[in-house]
């Protein structure tokens, strides 16, 4: 019988935008060596000051490397910290200067950092002919120039939901129930589990439209007690659900019992408005009520760019929390008080409006707190989040997977679609995919046909 030769450990050459996503990328490749190019270096230089999560990640990987050096020069291999991890060296050699082999620098025609990193995989290549070198980038763009060059090249798994198309939505519908069960949900408000079809899968505070061709009853299930209980449509600060899909939405954001909840929809489906009138609704159960937004560059540009001082370069990022404020408000007349409060919690700091770094490093105690367009973080982020609340601390994260406005992140790899993923079964948690849009007949037909 032969003797299968064991496999050599590959060599995963790490680009800038990897640590940038998480700075513990070093970590997760198990056996196999890393490559650091000093490009990468020193591009994390120019990141490591500000307060986005872009440099905190470059600030903590720059302290990872330090920890592991323990005296040793980085141009050598050096053990990565933790049983069966593989070694780590930050390589120089990114001129290659052999005109018969190839080059990227050449072969692109320019001498820039991602060009420089490509030739650190090359010169890997050479050296090691008989292991795997593989460039890791969350740069599309990165990773095609690569191939061209035979390089072999990967996007940053960890993280990443498989297949985005069975994401969980958070509710099921039940057709052709018998007449007698939904009458007696509506008269009991509940029933057990068995009563609906076997083979179901439930998941705690999973939403059901159980119907027949006459009548209809809405329910979910509530796992401490095992059986499936009605729910009842309810405003929130003069906000009603206008379908069956806000209608969960509501219940999951007032469910007392629920501490964290995620809202996935395409604009217009009322996420972030049904949250904002659910805190307000719940104002007398917490001391503040947060709703922030990470701050995405506009066209690529750091807010540093727009005129004035800095509230009036976020401005133009908060406005549309304001707008739904605004909406809230216009529920009531000017001269009602719950039009009155609304303005008197932004002026008291009971509500208050920031961009999401401002919220990063404080403990989360007695907060209702609604991150919004939150498809924009990363996983590492989401988590962050979620580790600052304290007592009495309700989460709910709105967004649209399907809208991204941060390189390097995607439908697979953006927080939120981790978050769904990951966190869907457990009973602190409840999931509504928002998929009718409520804003106007104008947006609907721009969202379903343009």
């Amino acid at each position: 019988m032969a003797v299968r030769k064991k496999a050599l450990p590959k060599i995963f050459v790490l680009d800038t935008s990897v640590i940038l996503y998480n700075h513990n990328a070093i970590n997760v490749f198990q056996e196999h060596d890393v490559a650091i190019p000093i490009s990468v270096l020193e591009e994390l230089d120019t990141f490591k000051k500000g307060n986005d999560t872009k440099n905190f990640e470059a600030r903590e990987f720059i302290r990872l490397l330090d920890g592991y050096a323990k005296g040793a020069t980085f141009n050598d291999w050096i053990p990565i910290n933790g049983k069966g991890k593989g070694l780590f060296k930050v390589v120089m050699e990114e001129h290659l200067g052999r005109s018969e082999q190839p080059d990227a620098i050449k072969a692109f025609g320019t001498d820039k950092a991602d060009h420089r990193i490509l030739n650190v995989a090359l010169s890997l290549q050479r050296q090691n002919p008989q292991r795997r070198v593989v460039l890791v980038s969350k740069d599309i763009n990165l990773r095609i120039k690569a191939k061209s060059l035979q390089i072999d090249a990967e996007d940053f798994e960890t993280g990443k939901v498989r297949d985005v198309s069975n994401l969980f939505t958070g509710k099921v519908e039940i057709d052709d129930v018998a007449p007698e069960l939904i009458d007696k949900i509506y008269k009991d408000g509940f029933c057990s589990v068995k009563e609906l079809p076997k083979g179901m899968e439930h998941i705690a505070n999973q939403y059901y439209l159980i119907k027949n061709a006459k009548s209809s009853v809405l329910a979910y299930y509530n796992q401490p007690e095992n059986r499936i209980e009605r729910i009842e449509r309810r405003d929130a600060y003069g906000v009603r659900a206008r379908n069956v899909e806000q209608v969960f939405a509501l219940h999951a954001l007032l469910n007392p019992d629920v501490k964290l909840v995620t809202l996935q929809g395409v604009a217009g489906t009322g996420k972030t408005l049904l949250a904002l009138a659910a805190a307000i609704e719940q104002r007398r159960n917490f001391h503040q009520i947060y709703l922030a937004r990470p701050i995405v560059p506009l066209s690529n540009k750091d807010i540093g760019y727009l005129p004035g001082d800095i509230k009036s370069k976020l401005n133009p990022y908060m406005e549309p929390l304001y707008d739904n404020l605004k909406y809230i408000q216009s529920q009531f007349a000017e001269t009602d008080k719950e039009s009155k409060k609304v303005a008197e919690m932004l002026e008291n700091e009971k509500l208050v409006v920031q961009p999401l770094a401002y919220i990063r490093g404080r403990s989360l105690s007695n907060v209702f707190f609604i991150v919004d367009e939150s498809q924009n973080l990363t996983p590492h982020e989401i988590k962050t989040i979620i580790t600052r609340a304290g007592d009495n601390t309700k989460i709910v994260f709105t967004g649209d997977i399907f809208q991204i406005d941060t390189p390097y992140l995607d439908t697979q790899s953006n927080g939120l679609s981790y978050l769904i993923d990951k966190i869907h079964s457990h009973p602190l948690h409840a999931h509504i995919t928002l998929e009718r849009g409520e804003r106007s007949e104008l947006a609907n037909l721009a969202n379903d046909l343009l």
